[in-house]
């Protein structure tokens, strides 16, 4: 697995270059100096510096990325209690990444090096590890991640009420340099893609707005949060459905119930501007509102066809999925092993994991475990996870824990006696299946998460656990005392 995490590099270390394919040879090398690196910023502290650009920027150097770290209120809700405490692009996966790792690494490889990252709910986790993943990656001399954490100001005392508005409200930082589109970007969203090609399709259709569309299934058009499209035999957008997807499917127009858009976004700067500060200066989202306005403007609004695995996280099921596609032997639909086009996450420096007496089978390992005398078949096992002897996980997501826990640490925790409390990690002889066990969870002994009673739906949360799309959720720092059947 090739990730920041085998090669540690800082700021401190100006001629170290990263290994990775030739073609990304010019935007991951560190240059001599000081590189801008990655900083979070409060959207009202303007920054006047002058900024020095050619005048006929390369590809890379004139796109700028805009990857929102949080999703819908509705998407929040679906993936609660992941979401509990942080924001979806916060949500770990893989057992070594957080969910934003994947869209970050696109830009990357696709050598799209200005990335601004607009936060909001929940955001302490994620503006947390992308500051540390991010900070002196080598972008470049003018590359940088930077955090944007929403803002009140004296003109709007509001936060941000949708990405149309986060966007129009951040607009000076936008322009702080001469690039021609924005490409808008969901966070949470898993899939692999070269948006250089996407680039290139958008300004060879002369496209004023380029939209990110893949074949849907009914089902997944059904749950998507970015509606329908309907398309005219060139690929032009004639119209966007957000809301009444059966009446696309019910139409005689076969094309029109065929794509569905990802929420992903080419955006001429320009037009940018004029649909945010002019045409629609108090809307708030940008694809239910005002692309379609744009497209009763009579601007030119194109499709780009995706057909690479992509996922939009709207479900616990959807999220247990992706994460067991980790596991598949051959096939895996999303690589986190791809030389050519790598997962880049925060080089944490763990030590290797280490199996006494245990059997794995078909399961991802993170950094830093220790899995004594157990059990693991087709599972996804977090940094630092602590299993204990004769204990069994299988089909399951262990996302593992923030530090070690020692003895001394657990008999006094913040302060308070915890006499009797399971350590950090998953006691002996308990046995786990088809569950989610979040972050820093304490599993007692004989504890049993089998699901029973085959619940699809149940809410146990002052209990430590939900159930959703029957799999068992056991909440971040639970505790789970020996002996429980859930």
């Amino acid at each position: 697995m090739l990730n920041l995490q085998k090669y540690p590099v800082t700021l401190q270390d100006p001629n170290v270059v990263l290994p990775q394919h030739p073609r990304r040879q010019s935007a991951l090398k560190l240059l001599h100096g000081k590189p801008r690196g990655l900083s979070i910023s409060n959207s009202q502290q303007h920054d006047e510096q002058p900024q020095l650009s050619p005048p006929f920027p390369h590809m890379s150097q004139s796109v700028a990325a805009i990857i929102f770290g949080d999703g819908s209120s509705e998407s929040r809700r679906h993936l609660y209690p992941l979401t509990k405490r942080r924001s979806e692009g916060a949500i770990p996966i893989g057992a070594n990444y957080r969910l934003i790792d994947a869209v970050v690494s696109n830009c990357i490889n696709s050598n799209i090096t200005k990335i601004y990252a607009i936060t909001q709910f929940n955001s302490t986790s994620l503006n947390s590890h992308l500051s540390r993943a991010y900070s002196g990656v080598g972008l470049g001399k003018d590359g940088f991640v930077e955090v944007v954490a929403a803002y009140q100001s004296p003109e709007n005392q509001a936060w941000f009420q949708g990405n149309a508005d986060a966007v129009r409200r951040c607009l000076w930082m936008l322009g702080e340099y001469p690039v021609n589109e924005f490409l808008i970007l969901p966070g949470h969203h898993l899939y692999k893609m070269e948006y250089q090609r996407l680039v290139e399709a958008h300004r060879k259709a002369n496209a004023d707005i380029t939209i990110v569309a893949l074949t849907a299934d009914r089902a997944r058009a059904r749950r998507s949060g970015f509606g329908t499209l309907k398309l005219d035999p060139k690929n032009t957008v004639l119209k966007i459905n957000c809301k009444e997807v059966e009446s696309f499917e019910n139409s005689e127009d076969v094309k029109c119930s065929a794509f569905l858009s990802t929420g992903i976004y080419l955006i001429r700067r320009d037009v940018m501007i004029k649909l945010l500060k002019e045409c629609f200066p108090d809307e708030n989202e940008i694809g239910e509102v005002v692309i379609q306005g744009a497209i009763s403007l009579g601007m030119k609004v194109q499709a780009y066809l995706f057909d690479g695995y992509w996922e939009d996280m709207t479900s616990i099921g959807v999220f247990y999925r992706a994460n067991m596609e980790n596991t598949r032997k051959s096939n895996a639909r999303f690589n986190f092993y791809d030389r050519d086009s790598p997962v880049y996450t925060l080089p944490r420096c763990l030590p290797p994991s280490i199996m006494s007496d245990s059997v794995i089978t078909d399961s991802v390992i993170g950094d830093g475990c220790i899995l004594n005398s157990c059990e693991i078949k087709r599972s996804v096992i977090g940094m630092r996870t602590r299993v204990e002897d004769g204990a069994m996980v299988d089909d399951s997501v262990i996302m593992g824990s923030d530090t070690y826990e020692w003895d001394v640490q657990r008999n006094s925790i913040n302060g308070k006696s915890c006499a009797g409390v399971p350590p950090i990690g998953i006691g002996a002889n308990t046995h786990i299946w088809k569950s989610i066990v979040d972050k820093n969870a304490r599993i007692g002994k004989n504890v049993t998460i089998i699901n029973r009673d085959s619940v699809q739906e149940g809410d146990r949360e002052a209990e430590g656990y939900v159930i959703k799309d029957g799999i068992v959720v056991v909440l971040r720092g639970a505790v789970i005392p020996d002996g429980s059947i859930l």
